[in-house]
This record gives C-alpha cells, structure tokens and sequence, in this order.
C-alpha cells in the first residue's frame, strides 16, 4: 500500500497505539449512552423515548402524574371469561334470520372443537334500545336499558381462539405467561391516591379464579408491588385481624420494632426493588387492618341499594356476584385506582356453567350466566353515575373473544370466534350512545375499522393519560409495553 496515497487521517488509523486509544474510549461511550437510554436520562427532542415513572423504592404506591391530561383518574373492568356471544347480546345481524337453519358457502368445515353446523339466528330477540334505538337483546335487559351510556366496539379481533391464551391476551397483551397485566401497567405508570387500601384489586368470581388464574392481574416483570390483590365481598384478605389475646398496645410496639428493622434492613440493600415491594406490603396490610373492616361493610349498604343490585334475589351465585359489585364501588369510592371485577370462572373447564363458554346448549348456559351478571352489572355502572363517579372513572366491559354465528355439529353451542367480538366503554373521556366498527353481515369476520386487542389496549391506556408507546420498562434487554410493539388509539371513540 502505498502510504502518499492515504489522508492524514487515514495514516492515524494504522498506528495501533491510536487505533487502541480511539477504540476504548468510543466503547466506554456506547456503554454509557445504552446505561442512560436505560434510566431514561438522555436528552431528546423527539418526545418518543421511554417514559418511567418516578417511583420511591419505599412508597411505590404513591400517586403519580399521567403522561397528559385525561378525565379518567380510575379504572373498573368487568372481565366475563368464557366469551360472550357477541351475535346473541350486543351485535345485532339481521341476516342470521334470513339464513337460519342453513350452510351457506365460506363457513369453515372446521373450527376450534370439530365440525360445524348450520347459521343459527339469535337465541333471544334483539329490540331497539334507548334514544339512540341501538339494537340489544332481550339476555341482558338492564344492560340493554344502558346503551345511551355506552361506548360498543363491534370489530375486535384477537390472535387466539383458546382461553388461557385469550385470556393472558386481552388482560396483558401477550398470549404467553408472565407478562403484566393492564391493571400493573396503570399502577407501575400512575400510583393510587389512597394510602390504606391497594392501588389493584382483582375481584374474583364467586367460583373461583379464571382459566389464566393470577396471570390475569399479575405484576409480570414489572416490580412485585404493581400485582393485583385479589379478594372477594365473602372472602376479605387472610391474616389481617389482630388476634384477641394480643393488646393493641403489643400490635402497635410490634410494628413500630418491624419498621425500624426494615428500614435497617433496606439500606443495607438500596435499590432492590423486590424487598422494598415486600416491605412496603407488609406495611400496607398493616393500614389495611382498618381500612378493610370499613370498605368490606356492605351490608350496612342502604336497603335500596341492596335492591338495585339485586343481593337478596335470585341464585346464591348472583346475589354473591352482587356483593362483588357493591364492593367494587366502595374500593373505587376510596380510591383504589384499578378495580378488576370477574364474571365467570374456570375451576373444572367452565363448558357454561362456571362461565360464558357455551359449546352445548348455549340457550340455558348463556342464559345462567346472564343472570348472574345483567342486574348487579347494571346497577354498578347506574351507581357510579348517579354518584358523579362516571366524570373521572373508566368503565371497560370486555371478554376474550367472541362465538361463531353458526351452531356446531351438536346443534346447541356455538364455538370460539377470534375474529370478531363485541366489548364496550363507558365513563370518563369516552362518547356516550356510539357504535365503533362492524362485523360482516353474519358476526363471522370484522368488516369495517377492524380493531385489534393491540389498539385496544392502547386506547385504554390512552384514556387514563398513558401513551402506550413511552410506557415501557426494560426487561431482558428490551423495551416492553403492554402493547408489545403494535396498536393505535382509536381516536372515534374518545369524547
């Protein structure tokens, strides 16, 4: 090589004790840019990095500014395992009558549990509703009543037609275990404004724990403080009651040793996120020893409100999905920032009875678990308005998937239906009496503004003043989001 012919620059590069010097000092400088994009602390005029909220190792509950400026400050979802018919409540096809009883083409052979039958018109009549005439069925009446308040989404899709993967979809953006739920998402991000109680609570269904159990309000990787605290109105917290043969005056000298101790212990080891999240429950179920007796008082509820919810009517499983309901509204009156409430269960495989999973006789099943869940659902909803909590609290109406518009070889049952399904909003920065998308004209296919659980998820996070693509924590050298890497607002729903 002939050395006239390189530039001055050119030459340095050749001297190996530069070459060295250069090197170290550009990887030293890689290092230290990736460690500040990881805390978040490089300079962008993008406004598209990472935003981590500012959490004290020792208070992680403590409440935290929304990325932008939203009506909702809380969030109620009503999660119904199992999934809904969409095509027998809320999406109304007038074709299925004009087909029922027939095999027109484009129905699959197959789908998710064997062959398929003939179209099957709805299993209850389908009526206007309200001022804006939307059209309901007769399953869910006190729901149907409601619809001037609602916000449908009419073409959801999601990528799984089985349970415990939909299930893990819908609640936590990914079909595999282990990632976080919406709900530790909105408390990692927000906080809670109460002190004494959990920023999440999981309100399982009187039988039990869905199909994906506490993966459906579990913390993921996202730090063990953010998880969900399950309880039910008929089961309250364990261990928390001081025993009788031990003085209040013992329990206080108690905590008062246990706090120091733990302070002790924690500077011993700053920044570990885990014993901090450990310490910090602990003395959250201290607090919680008096504030649980209080907000677990339902039945010091008025006797109108017992009625409206329906606590004294009906199966004992409806009257105990009523206390559900009215525990709900007391955790959101005190400020629990997400409350998860759970409509159906899957202890032995669900099949309808435990849940909405109607492959056989969908007639009697769906029509058992609507019992259930029409009246005090209603009655929920119609309290948190009639109480001005709808102007700053989320209502999130929503189940996996949907069922198919025909029968399956059995003649009664529908099976699952990933492709198109019904969910609705309501509340807080949402449109009151509108209808968001369409299937086709059977209920089989999403048709128009197809809208996937990504883009659902988003708009959620979106209305509690989150921006789904900034919200993030780094996880095995990525930056996950409850969105993975899709999803949009839908921008038509919000008011």
């Amino acid at each position: 090589m002939n050395p006239e012919k390189l530039s001055p620059v050119g030459r340095s590069l050749l001297n190996r004790r530069s070459f060295l010097g250069q090197s170290g000092m550009s990887l030293g400088a890689i290092a230290l840019s990736q460690l500040l994009a990881k805390d978040n602390l490089l300079a962008s005029n993008s406004g598209t990095g990472p935003i981590r909220p500012n959490i004290d190792d020792e208070n992680p509950y403590a409440p935290r500014s929304p990325h932008f400026e939203m009506p909702a400050k809380q969030v109620l979802v009503i999660y119904c395992p199992g999934a809904v018919s969409h095509v027998d409540t809320f999406d109304y096809k007038p074709d299925l009558y004009k087909l029922h009883g027939q095999k027109p083409p484009g129905i699959p052979a197959v789908t998710f549990e064997g062959p398929t039958g003939n179209i099957a018109k709805p299993f209850w009549q389908f009526r206007p509703r309200g001022e804006t005439g939307k059209m309901v069925s007769d399953l869910l009446p006190n729901l149907a009543s409601m619809v001037d308040d609602f916000c449908f989404m009419h073409s959801l899709t999601t990528q799984t037609s089985a349970h415990p993967q939909g299930e893990n979809f819908i609640n936590t953006g990914f079909t595999m275990e282990g990632f976080p739920s919406f709900g530790a998402w909105v408390t990692y991000a927000l906080g809670c404004e109460t002190d004494e109680l959990p920023a999440f609570v999981a309100i399982n269904d009187p039988r039990g724990l869905a199909r994906s159990g506490k993966n459906n309000f579990g913390s993921g990787f996202l730090p063990a403080a953010f998880q969900g605290t399950d309880f039910t109105a008929a089961n309250p917290p364990a261990n928390l009651g001081r025993p009788n043969a031990y003085t209040s005056d013992a329990d206080r000298a108690s905590v008062s040793l246990l706090q120091r101790l733990n302070a002790k212990h924690l500077r011993q080891f700053p920044g570990d996120a885990d014993l901090a999240a450990r310490i910090a429950s602990y003395e959250l179920a201290g607090r919680m020893q008096t504030s649980v007796p209080d907000v677990m008082d339902i039945a010091n509820e008025p006797e109108s409100v017992h009625r409206a919810y329906g606590t004294d009517t009906g199966t004992e499983l409806k009257k105990a999905y009523a206390n559900n309901c009215i525990l709900a509204r007391r955790l959101l009156e005190k400020g629990v920032r997400v409350v998860q409430l759970f409509n159906g269960s899957d202890p032995a495989g669900g099949n309808g009875i435990t849940n909405w999973d109607s492959h056989s006789d969908i007639e009697r099943t769906h029509a058992m678990q609507a019992e259930i869940m029409d009246q005090p659902t209603a009655a929920l909803i119609a309290d948190l308005k009639q109480r001005g909590m709808l102007e700053h609290t989320l209502v999130v109406w929503c189940t996996e998937f949907g069922r198919m518009p025909f029968l399956q070889a059995n003649g009664t049952g529908r099976d699952h239906n990933p492709d198109a399904f019904t969910c609705f909003l309501a509340g807080a920065g949402v449109k009151k009496g509108f209808s968001y998308g369409e299937s086709d004209e059977f209920g089989f296919k999403s048709a128009v503004n197809e809208t996937t659980v990504y883009d659902f998820n988003a708009t959620l996070l979106h209305l509690m003043g989150l921006d789904h693509e900034r919200l993030t924590y780094y996880h095995n050298g990525l930056e996950r989001r409850l969105t993975n890497v899709h999803g949009h607002v839908v921008k038509d729903v919000l008011a």
